[in-house]
């Protein structure tokens, strides 16, 4: 066995970055940003009005001023403004030349063609040119693109984006038991499950997850399914990779050419992963129960999806909260603890046991406790892996 850290280290060897590629901006929600994106030109790219109202070039209260036209939003008024005369403005629109403020509509009174200021309000209001950005201004690369993000560059006028291609994700489900959600188990069987998170889990970290059908306990069956990865960056399989008779991935793998980096990890739960290289893909062995499948999914799988779209090759984020109640010493496996994170306070569910998929639901945090962890006490800080997903 290897520890959490040297399996990590093995598996960034094995990942691979994904090519780049142009999508228009429209479709570049959630897509990781490889090159930056360079404003070509201010915005505003012109003084603009902050209020409707009325653009002069002074005056006090009471004074009556003439309005000679209209400036709005994709209109300007092309004429400069003097002394005693005022433009009818709206918000966005560009600010004649020669005016210096807005005297804002509830400042002043409308007397047929012409204005008299109610108020000496000192603001401006006034968007300057270039007040937002300038041109040359940069949104770096690497970043997730939110709809934050999409505004900006709109407003930057990038009409295409580069971004990382989606890494493809091969999902392998192997076993007699299994059969998929919604047709009728034998009396031996069960439902398969893992796949489907993990199909989630890959899709939210911006991979594009593909669900292989179910390989049955044989070689044949094992070689079928591996057949048809394709073009797979990386290859998940749950399942089969333990030592028992019937656990026969790396077999079939081994005969397709799988070069092995490491077979099992001291952890709890998830012991028996196995990691390699099939082919151009990286491929990596889930164990088969349904929560040790997904915690390595969180602590290896999406690590390794983030390496490979350029985000750089990192653990998994911890954060740290208090304990609330006490736990005793953890043994000689790194151990990931599902727990509830309430009101900044981590509950420990007293239920570990790796098969138990609605203790998973429950739970929003991985409490990480380190091999020989000494026992804690209620309030102590301890590291934990948040797993969102719950309102």
């Amino acid at each position: 066995m290897i520890p959490v850290a040297a399996a990590l280290d093995a598996l960034f060897d094995l990942a691979r970055p994904t090519e780049t590629e142009d999508v228009p901006l429209r479709m570049a929600g959630g897509r990781i940003l490889r090159e930056d994106v360079v404003a070509s030109r201010d915005q505003p790219p012109f003084a603009a009005s902050a209020m409707d109202g009325y653009a002069i070039a002074d005056g006090a209260a009471g004074d009556r001023l003439r309005v000679i036209g209209e400036s709005a939003a994709g209109h300007r008024f092309a004429r400069g403004v003097g002394r005693g005369e005022a433009v009818r403005i709206f918000t966005g629109a560009p600010v004649p030349e020669g005016t210096t403020r807005i005297a804002i509509q509830e400042d002043v009174t409308a007397e047929g063609d012409s204005i008299v200021l109610d108020s000496d309000d000192a603001a401006t209001h006034i968007r300057p040119s270039g007040g937002d950005f300038r041109a040359g201004f940069r949104v770096p690369a690497p970043r997730r693109i939110g709809p934050q993000d999409l505004a900006l560059l709109a407003a930057m006028n990038a009409g295409t984006v580069r971004v990382a291609r989606r890494p493809r994700v091969a999902i392998i489900a192997t076993g007699d038991e299994l059969v998929m959600p919604g047709d009728a188990p034998g009396p031996d069987q069960i439902v398969a499950s893992n796949t489907f998170g993990l199909h989630a889990l890959l899709q939210d970290l911006g991979a594009d997850p593909r669900l292989l059908p179910i390989a049955r306990d044989t070689t044949a069956a094992l070689d079928t399914v591996l057949g048809l990865v394709d073009d797979a960056d990386l290859v998940l399989t749950v399942g089969g990779a333990s030592v028992g008779d019937h656990d026969l991935v790396a077999q079939a793998a081994a005969a397709r050419g799988l070069d092995r980096a490491f077979y099992k990890v001291a952890m709890r739960p998830g012991k028996p992963l196995m990691a390699g290289r099939l082919g151009e893909a990286a491929m990596i062995g889930l164990p088969g129960n349904p929560v040790s499948a997904m915690v390595c999914g969180h602590v290896f799988v999406a690590p390794v999806v983030r390496a490979m779209l350029g985000l750089g090759a990192a653990p998994a984020p911890r954060q740290a909260a208090p304990l609330a109640h006490d736990l005793s010493e953890n043994g000689p496996r790194e151990h990931y603890m599902r727990a509830r994170l309430e009101d900044g306070v981590l509950h420990v569910f007293d239920r570990q046991d790796s098969a138990l998929l609605s203790v998973l639901q429950a739970a929003d945090a991985l409490v990480v406790r380190p091999p020989r962890d000494d026992a804690r006490r209620a309030g102590e800080r301890v590291a934990y892996l948040p797993l969102g997903g719950h309102a």
